[in-house]
């Protein structure tokens, strides 16, 4: 069942527990996550950045695809079809157009008067559709789609204004974590995440959440996150089983060498459904 963000996000931050967000890359990885979901009765948000988006050959032909997948695999979860990172308002509104239920709006790379004004311009439109709209403050460092960036801390006060004169639903406070492979340790501010979450009143979002050790998660989550990002791991223990297969059984179908990484990744698709909390939560 697609859905939007926001009841399943309020109720993640009721309950103090987080929707796990996966990135989704062809049509196999999509199965893959919603059967595991459904097996673990946990709602999820299918991540999409633009780069997975145009390879998979557009929004139309993700949306259409999640949409039939969610059809004929019966599943009965809700399912959020979600652009992640968002990069303009002409990318958002047409993520919007062919049906995604959720969008995010990435401006953090600009002034912040710029960003809200770019964030309220995606809002006004996605509130036609009943669209739900995440938006980033301060910037999260790392490697996603080939882009790589350096991690800028955000301000309290700007999260604050950005929720403020937007209207947003989530926001992603940069506040520590990277996406990709973290370099050293990840250093999370538990205290700008718990001030951000009281002055705003909304759930928050951790991106880069692969490889930020389980307690550290776990304190994120009772900081006020209710949303986690996950992609990197599941690209890690998916390729480690691809390559050993293909090492193995002098494999060329690619049915099978694509198969061949479904136990690894549903593996730890349970394993982070788990940990957020988000077991039985459907």
């Amino acid at each position: 069942m697609l859905v939007n963000a926001k009841e399943i996000l309020n109720k993640a931050k009721e309950g103090k527990y987080a929707i796990p967000h996966f990135n989704i890359n062809n049509l196999e990885w999509t199965r893959f996550i919603l059967e595991e979901c459904e097996n673990n009765n946990s709602p999820v948000i299918l991540g999409v950045s633009e780069g997975a988006a145009k390879y998979m050959g557009g929004f139309n032909v993700v949306s259409a695809m999640v949409k039939e997948l969610d059809k004929s695999l019966n599943i009965h979860v809700p399912v959020v079809l979600h652009l992640d990172h968002g990069s303009s308002v002409e990318n958002a509104k047409k993520a919007i157009d062919n049906d995604f239920t959720s969008v995010m709006i990435d401006a953090s790379t600009y002034d912040l008067d710029t960003n809200i004004n770019m964030t309220k311009e995606v809002v006004e439109y996605a509130k036609k559709f009943n669209v739900t709209v995440e938006a980033e403050v301060g910037h999260i460092g790392g490697t996603e789609d080939g882009i790589s960036a350096e991690l800028a801390y955000a301000k309290v006060e700007d999260a604050v204004r950005l929720y403020k004169e937007t209207n947003i639903d989530f926001i992603a406070p940069a506040l520590g974590s990277v996406h990709g492979i973290y370099k050293g340790e990840p250093r999370l501010d538990f205290n700008k995440m718990k001030q951000i979450a009281e002055l705003t009143n909304i759930p928050l979002v951790l991106h880069g959440g692969s490889g930020i050790d389980d307690e550290k998660i776990k304190q994120a989550i009772n900081s006020g996150i209710c949303k986690i990002n996950i992609n990197t791991e599941l690209q890690i223990v998916w390729s480690n089983a691809v390559r050993e297969f293909i090492k193995t059984n002098n494999a060329y179908d690619p049915r099978k060498i694509i198969k061949a990484g479904e136990e690894a990744m549903k593996k730890e698709i349970k394993n982070k459904i788990e940990l957020m909390g988000s077991l039985n939560k459907a």
